[in-house]
């Protein structure tokens, strides 16, 4: 009897023991279009709650994220990507449309519920048409639980976004792109720094009315973040920019890279940081220069031979003014072309001591993407192996779980290119490439590797940057080259001891970067291009893995193409 009244109070205590329970971080935001100068030049921007970027998503690890959308823009559809989030579990709530979810309409609300599972910085965005260069974007920063600490120490943290920015609308851009005589962005007029930066209104041609472009807008004056004399701040930089590969530099502080895309790296020094859309980094800042005056923070456009002026914005040493203009010109950035620097950068990330997570030994599966631009039917497109990327109509999500298969090509895409008798140096006419809208399915749980093979364009001679993410995974970055990837050498040269792992990564101009990733997360995951333009015109494939695993889809996401009659209100 007494040991039974022992083991009743027993349980009685561990009832009364405090747990820690995850929070629930709930959002409601309304998107409009609204007139904003970010770099003084006045155009509709998509605002949250009115402001581009839009709010910061702070949670801590584990906890529940709500985010209550409503597409107040009128004339738009819309779906917001959690860059960074696998969504395990909630594969419909990915927020890439055409994939996992049909776009919110306008007028419309749509509730996003996800698990923030990893540590890290993080971002979301538009992932409908070209929109996010329209200013919908955010950072996302996921803190370690109470009682844990990261393995460096800071006294402050910032989030900073880096984006290019174009004066004319996505629509003129896609129109202009999907016409007959091929019409090009071109570069961005502006490069912001967490949302601001400065056109020289006097330098457009025909020349623009004050209402229109006015370099005394206060609502222009560039970025200031304000630092402490003496102190560690971790600075989380990522990039959203359309276009652009980037450098990022603090004039006269070296940076200390810490973390890439949610994971620790083995610490190593910059001055200049080279970041690719979709990819972010933390570093950390020592603020030990003189403090009775300020610095400029710069970034420049790198990759491309860009007429984009530097973006610009002011580290403030307290107590000098926000606005006191540092006595200095702002530095230089690197060579746009200085590829070797670029490179060389890529392949010294590496996973941190104590927090490497070893890739399995080898894979089950090759799939080589050659990337090229082509002509399809007299249109520029974008392609890998040929094959040029279709959203279908109706998301490949609902298509694969209610067995509307008949709505996307079931012609299984190519798994590499004719290796032996392609040039990627020389351009190619390039005319032989084909639409579809088919994809790679892949065994639950296999092991996968991906050979990104970049080439010459359709213009001699040039070979760009592609910064590729992959939705619903990380994965391991094995390595990177130069010139075409040998399928017999190269794998022999591959990390398989402290690779760094990723969501996003590029292929440099003529190389090649191969990573290798577990499809242990059912769903369909789309894996692109993260320049704008370039997934527009068919940068992109689809994975699908363990679609029988993936629970009852919320009606929400359904009411397009063959979903309408699943749509329930």
């Amino acid at each position: 009897m007494m040991k039974l009244l022992a083991l009743c109070f027993f349980v009685i205590s561990l009832i009364n023991i405090p747990i820690a329970e995850a929070t629930i971080r709930h959002y409601k935001w309304e998107l409009k279009y609204e007139y904003k100068s970010p770099d003084c030049y006045k155009k509709l921007v998509i605002t949250i709650n009115g402001r581009s970027p839009g709010p910061t998503i702070l949670a801590q690890q584990n906890d529940t994220v709500i985010v209550e959308v409503k597409n107040s823009l009128l004339t738009a559809n819309t779906a917001i990507h959690w860059h960074g989030i696998r969504q395990i579990g909630t594969p419909w709530f990915d927020g890439t449309e055409g994939v996992t979810q049909c776009p919110i309409l306008p007028g419309d609300t749509f509730v996003y519920k996800f698990v923030v599972d990893r540590p890290g910085t993080y971002l979301y965005h538009a992932h409908y048409g070209m929109q996010r260069e329209e200013g919908l974007f955010g950072s996302i920063r996921v803190a370690l639980p109470d009682g844990e600490s990261e393995p460096f120490a800071y006294n402050y943290d910032r989030s900073i976004i880096l984006t290019d920015w174009y004066h004319k609308s996505s629509f003129e851009q896609a129109v202009g792109l999907s016409s007959i005589p091929f019409q090009w962005v071109m570069e961005p007029q502006s490069l912001l720094i967490q949302g601001k930066g400065r056109f020289d209104c006097s330098t457009a041609n025909p020349p623009m009315k004050a209402d229109v472009c006015n370099n005394t807008n206060p609502e222009c004056s560039l970025y200031s973040t304000t630092v402490v004399p003496g102190k560690t701040y971790r600075l989380r930089i990522s990039s959203l920019t359309a276009l652009s590969a980037l450098s990022f530099q603090i004039e006269g502080h070296n940076m200390t890279v810490v973390e890439a895309d949610g994971h620790y790296v083995e610490p190593f020094v910059v001055k200049n940081l080279f970041i690719y859309s979709g990819e972010t980094y933390s570093v950390l800042l020592y603020t030990d220069q003189d403090p009775a005056r300020n610095y400029w923070v710069t970034t420049n456009v790198v990759s491309r031979n860009a007429t984009t002026p530097p973006g610009l914005a002011v580290l403030n040493y307290y107590p000098n003014h926000p606005r006191r203009a540092p006595p200095t010109i702002p530095p230089s950035g690197p060579m746009w072309n200085d590829m070797d620097s670029r490179f060389n950068q890529s392949v010294a990330i590496r996973a941190r001591k104590g927090h490497v997570y070893s890739p399995p030994a080898t894979s089950d599966r090759v799939i080589v993407l050659l990337n090229t631009q082509n002509l399809v039917n007299g249109k520029t497109r974008w392609s890998v192996n040929n094959v040029s990327y279709d959203f279908p109509h109706t998301p490949y999500l609902i298509a694969l779980k209610e067995n509307l298969l008949h709505t996307f090509s079931q012609t299984p895409p190519p798994e590499g290119y004719d290796f032996a008798n392609y040039d990627i140096y020389v351009n190619q006419s390039n005319t032989n490439a084909i639409t579809s809208d088919a994809i790679y399915r892949l065994q639950l749980n296999s092991t996968v590797d991906i050979v990104l093979q970049n080439a010459n364009m359709m213009k001699p001679n040039n070979s760009e940057t592609h910064p590729w993410h992959l939705h619903g995974h990380d994965f391991w970055v094995l390595g990177y080259g130069k010139g075409k990837f040998d399928p017999i050498n190269d794998p022999k040269k591959y990390n398989l001891v402290d690779p760094i792992m990723k969501n996003t990564v590029p292929v440099h101009p003529f190389g090649w970067t191969a990573f290798r990733f577990k499809a242990d997360n059912p769903g369909v995951w789309a894996f692109h291009c993260h320049i704008e333009s370039h997934f527009f015109l068919g940068m992109g494939v689809t994975f699908e893995e363990g679609i029988e695993r993936v629970g009852k889809l919320p009606s929400s996401i359904m009411g397009c193409g063959e979903t309408k009659h699943l749509l329930k209100p």
